[in-house]
Protein backbone atom coordinates (compact mmCIF):
# COMPACT_ATOMS: atom_id res chain seq x y z
CA UNK A 1 0.00 0.00 0.00
CA UNK A 2 1.36 3.50 -1.25
CA UNK A 3 0.17 6.68 0.35
CA UNK A 4 -0.47 7.16 -3.38
CA UNK A 5 -3.08 4.58 -3.27
CA UNK A 6 -4.88 6.98 -0.92
CA UNK A 7 -7.16 8.36 -2.99
CA UNK A 8 -9.17 4.64 -4.06
CA UNK A 9 -10.11 4.77 0.11
CA UNK A 10 -11.38 8.26 0.02
CA UNK A 11 -13.20 7.83 -3.58
CA UNK A 12 -15.06 4.56 -1.70
CA UNK A 13 -15.72 6.63 1.58
CA UNK A 14 -17.16 9.59 -0.98
CA UNK A 15 -18.80 7.06 -3.10
CA UNK A 16 -20.99 5.34 -0.17
CA UNK A 17 -21.84 8.64 1.72
CA UNK A 18 -23.66 9.50 -1.94
CA UNK A 19 -25.57 6.39 -2.50
CA UNK A 20 -26.55 6.16 1.33
CA UNK A 21 -27.61 10.28 1.05
CA UNK A 22 -29.83 9.19 -2.22
CA UNK A 23 -31.06 6.34 -0.55
CA UNK A 24 -31.82 8.18 1.99
CA UNK A 25 -33.71 10.98 -0.05
CA UNK A 26 -35.48 8.28 -1.87
CA UNK A 27 -36.55 7.14 1.36
CA UNK A 28 -37.96 10.22 2.29
CA UNK A 29 -39.64 10.86 -1.03
CA UNK A 30 -41.58 7.36 -0.35
CA UNK A 31 -42.46 8.51 3.09
CA UNK A 32 -44.19 11.94 1.67
CA UNK A 33 -46.53 10.33 -1.48
CA UNK A 34 -50.00 9.68 -0.37
CA UNK A 35 -50.74 5.90 -2.20
CA UNK A 36 -48.67 4.13 0.53
CA UNK A 37 -50.43 1.33 3.82
CA UNK A 38 -49.72 2.57 6.85
CA UNK A 39 -47.50 -0.37 6.98
CA UNK A 40 -44.97 0.48 4.31
CA UNK A 41 -45.03 4.36 5.85
CA UNK A 42 -44.14 2.66 9.27
CA UNK A 43 -41.23 0.76 7.74
CA UNK A 44 -40.33 4.09 5.49
CA UNK A 45 -40.34 5.72 9.09
CA UNK A 46 -38.43 2.94 10.87
CA UNK A 47 -36.08 2.63 8.65
CA UNK A 48 -35.13 6.59 8.60
CA UNK A 49 -34.77 6.34 11.92
CA UNK A 50 -32.66 3.86 11.61
CA UNK A 51 -30.32 5.13 9.01
CA UNK A 52 -29.93 8.39 11.12
CA UNK A 53 -28.34 7.12 13.76
CA UNK A 54 -25.13 6.06 11.34
CA UNK A 55 -23.83 9.49 11.20
CA UNK A 56 -23.26 9.15 14.61
CA UNK A 57 -22.12 6.09 16.16
CA UNK A 58 -21.04 3.98 12.96
CA UNK A 59 -18.96 6.62 10.71
CA UNK A 60 -16.34 7.44 13.13
CA UNK A 61 -16.05 4.08 13.74
CA UNK A 62 -15.53 2.99 9.81
CA UNK A 63 -13.07 6.13 9.17
CA UNK A 64 -11.11 4.87 12.06
CA UNK A 65 -10.46 1.63 11.42
CA UNK A 66 -9.93 2.92 7.62
CA UNK A 67 -7.04 5.41 8.43
CA UNK A 68 -5.45 2.59 10.70
CA UNK A 69 -5.65 -0.27 8.26
CA UNK A 70 -3.70 2.57 5.79
CA UNK A 71 -1.02 3.39 8.69
CA UNK A 72 -0.44 -0.68 9.07
CA UNK A 73 -0.25 -1.43 5.54
CA UNK A 74 2.12 2.04 5.24
CA UNK A 75 4.32 0.08 8.21
CA UNK A 76 4.46 -3.45 6.59
CA UNK A 77 5.08 -1.95 3.60
CA UNK A 78 8.09 -0.34 5.17
CA UNK A 79 9.97 -2.83 6.65
CA UNK A 80 9.37 -5.17 3.89
CA UNK A 81 10.87 -2.65 1.46
CA UNK A 82 13.46 -2.52 4.38
CA UNK A 83 14.61 -6.17 4.80
CA UNK A 84 15.95 -6.20 0.41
Amino acid sequence: MDIGNLYQFVLILVLVGMIAGVGVLALDKFGSTSGITSTAATAINASRDAVAEVPNTWMSLIVTIGILAIIIGLVITGFMLRKR
